[in-house]
């Protein structure tokens, strides 16, 4: 049997029809076969077209990894991605063609590698409230802005999750959120009042006009087109680099910061691990069980003072009233530049 027979079954039935991975896990499986392909190739001397299912053995595949990480200088973490993408076909192999089990279970053998996991991290609570203090509302991107970087501690969603809201997803009656996840599926989540507020304002006032593609986004930029994850990991970090000094900044994944955060700020509200793995997305509540690792320092002055900030509305919320106040300023210096 042909391996290119295999690889092309794998990426046209098996990872959409039947696993229902979607585009950007299929995409990561792409890059790895695309690089393990031509390596058997030369490993073979033999052309990819020719490459039998047999010759897929775990010793080429430990040469492949090998490789990555001398040639390439991939690290652990990246070798690993490579080992499960390939592993994923061999479970493709079981699943349709039984026959050769023995290729597949041999496969399916091969150990990840161990490596050392980064420190989460996370943005303190008064860390977040510097951050959103230093957004200027005076500004309708401004104002959008600081939505999404309530929303993403709010909601512990990925910078992707939110890129891809619409603005169905958003019910301001009962202040929840739907948010695609990983493997295209749904989770419902309750918003704080301030979040809500803030979603149902800037959708009714500073939201802007939307491209005629994109007129279901919620998230737009500039031009009216939508805002992508690139888009928002650039906006985290421009905040973050207000705030914090560049050695704190070494830390922190400018997106994902705040959805460490998230997870950190239920556990120490006593949320269940269970409510927390539900509100991330989290398919294995294995990937949660990481923060309860976190030696966490509990500061009842900040706590109150964020506590606070989540529920308050926007009509009591200082940086608002600033914003109402310098709207106002416009329409007056509107109306006098028009006497």
């Amino acid at each position: 049997m042909k391996l290119t027979n295999c690889v092309h079954h794998f990426f046209e039935q098996y990872l959409p029809r039947i696993k229902g991975y979607g585009p950007n896990t299929i995409k990561a499986y792409r890059d790895a076969f695309s690089l393990f392909l031509p390596f058997a190739r030369d490993a073979l001397a033999a052309p990819i077209n020719s490459l039998q299912l047999e010759q897929l053995t775990p010793e080429l595949i430990v040469d492949f990894l090998e490789w990555l990480e001398k040639e390439r200088e991939n690290g652990a973490r990246t070798r690993n991605h490579r080992l499960a993408a390939i592993q994923s076909l061999a479970k493709m192999i079981l699943y349709m063609h039984p026959e050769k089990r023995d290729v597949a279970v041999r496969i399916l053998d091969i150990p990840q590698k161990r490596y050392h996991r980064n420190i989460i991290g996370f943005l303190y609570q008064d860390e977040i409230l510097a951050v959103l203090d230093s957004v200027n509302l005076n500004s309708a991107q401004g104002f959008r802005d600081y939505t999404i970087l309530n929303l993403l501690f709010d909601s512990g969603a990925r910078a992707s999750e939110v890129a891809a809201l619409d603005l169905d997803y958003f019910d301001p009656q009962q202040k929840t959120l739907a948010i695609l996840g990983k493997g295209g599926r749904f989770r419902m989540i309750n918003l704080w009042p301030k979040t809500a507020d803030l979603l149902r304002r800037y959708i009714e006032k500073y939201r802007a006009t939307p491209h005629t593609l994109y007129r279901n986004r919620l998230f737009l930029n500039q031009r009216g087109k939508e805002l992508t994850r690139h888009g928002i990991y650039r906006l985290c970090r421009k905040y973050l680099e207000k705030v914090l000094p560049p050695k704190r900044l070494k830390d922190l994944n400018p997106a994902h910061s705040f959805r460490h955060a998230c997870a950190v700020n239920m556990l120490l509200a006593g949320y269940p691990i269970s409510d927390i793995k539900n509100r991330l997305g989290h398919e294995s509540i294995k990937s949660t069980m990481i923060y309860l690792h976190l030696d966490l320092s509990h500061r009842e002055r900040i706590q109150k003072k964020f506590i606070t900030h989540t529920q308050s509305l926007l009509n009591q919320d200082d940086k608002i009233d600033e914003l109402i106040n310098w709207e106002n300023k416009e329409e007056i210096l509107n109306w006098l530049d028009s006497l």
